[in-house]
């Protein structure tokens, strides 16, 4: 079963993968943002979550 229809977290929480389609999906939807956002940010501060919302909020 995908992992957006279940609804389980990504297989590393630790990092956000962007060369996996089901991941981006879920972090786009979990952070609430766009998946250019998304991209953007990890772009700007790497792919650890808590950096990556931290950013997301200082570009709000």
């Amino acid at each position: 079963m995908d992992m957006m229809k279940r609804g389980a977290r990504p297989a590393d929480a630790t990092k956000i993968d962007l060369e996996s389609r089901t991941e981006v999906n879920w972090w786009v939807r979990s952070l609430g943002v766009s998946e250019q956002s998304l991209r953007d940010a990890v772009k700007r501060v790497g792919q650890v979550p808590g950096d990556v919302r931290a950013e997301l909020r200082r570009r709000r």
